[in-house]
């Protein structure tokens, strides 16, 4: 019997006793970022079933790993998920937080808008990740896509990369402050913010202006930015009763599924969960909602 049988099968037999049983596993993101940090919580938390955070490159990598089931849930940006493959069935269990684009540049370097980067080098994130794809849009309504020279490297490494000076900015996406970005010395965030109505108007209204606080990263201003949504997601195959089971854990246990580097952009309220971006709810999470809620 393989591992997706056996599985599926653990989940069905919790379905037949009404509640379910089994372990899902959940994909979640790269360690030091809050997809990683939520989806530990999450499956420390999990009602009637148990649960694994997976660590991953991101979104992009997520749902190919819900594709070949190698995984029952996933963390994955609005943006990625809107671009999925049809055939994947995908469905929302929830949205759960803000990620916030984060263009990060050494304190001395001398850009101070993203066109300035003109002819340099940065990191679009690990490959798979949804930085990966929303860096890619943003370099194009910045007409920049021909002009600069892209890497593709893992958080930690890019850290080291921009400290370094062997490459010129980071974009990560992911909630702020981000513990990584943190530890940094000298380093600010460039202003993403004006590119908000191209990108809404190329790709949709997944994309969104939001304000990185003072104080993060030694900032004495607030820096406008680009946010996306974070949802939990699965593919419609998922029983509703675990999908039902997940959903009750956001709902119910949403003060203890917080990680610690937030702050404030948690969106773990009934109100929020249910605002999917245009993604469908999975059938089993919308009668959860209507059934705690009304």
């Amino acid at each position: 019997m393989n591992r997706r049988v056996f599985l599926l099968g653990l989940l069905a037999a919790g379905c037949t006793t009404g509640a379910p049983s089994g372990e899902i596993a959940i994909a979640a993101g790269e360690r030091g970022g809050m997809y990683f940090d939520f989806a530990t919580l999450l499956a420390e938390q999990l009602i009637d079933v148990r649960g694994r955070a997976l660590e991953t490159e991101g979104s992009l990598a997520n749902l190919a790993l819900l594709a070949s089931d190698e995984v029952q849930v996933a963390l994955t940006l609005a943006d990625s998920a809107l671009v999925a493959d049809p055939g994947l069935e995908l469905r929302a269990l929830g949205r759960v937080y803000e990620n916030y684009l984060q263009l990060v540049v050494r304190e001395d370097d001398p850009a101070r808008v993203p066109a300035d980067l003109a002819g340099r080098t940065l990191s679009l994130g690990a490959q798979g990740s949804g930085a990966s794809l929303s860096g890619e849009r943003m370099l194009v309504a910045l007409g920049l896509r021909g002009s600069v020279r892209v890497e593709h490297l893992r958080l930690g490494d890019a850290a080291q990369a921009l400290a370094e000076r062997r490459i010129d900015a980071l974009l990560w996406s992911g909630g702020v402050p981000t513990p990584t970005l943190a530890g940094l010395a000298g380093v600010r965030l460039l202003p993403l913010a004006d590119l908000v109505p191209q990108l809404r108007a190329a790709h949709g209204s997944v994309y969104e202006q939001v304000f990185v606080p003072v104080g993060v990263y030694g900032a004495t201003r607030e820096v406008p930015t680009i946010g996306v949504a974070n949802l939990l997601v699965c593919r419609a195959s998922l029983p509703d009763d675990v999908a039902a089971a997940v959903t009750r854990t956001l709902v119910s246990r949403a003060a203890a599924l917080v990680p610690g580097q937030t702050l404030g952009t948690q969106f773990l309220d009934v109100r929020s969960l249910i605002g999917t971006v245009g993604l469908p709810l999975h059938p089993g999470a919308a009668t959860t909602y209507r059934a705690l809620h009304g």
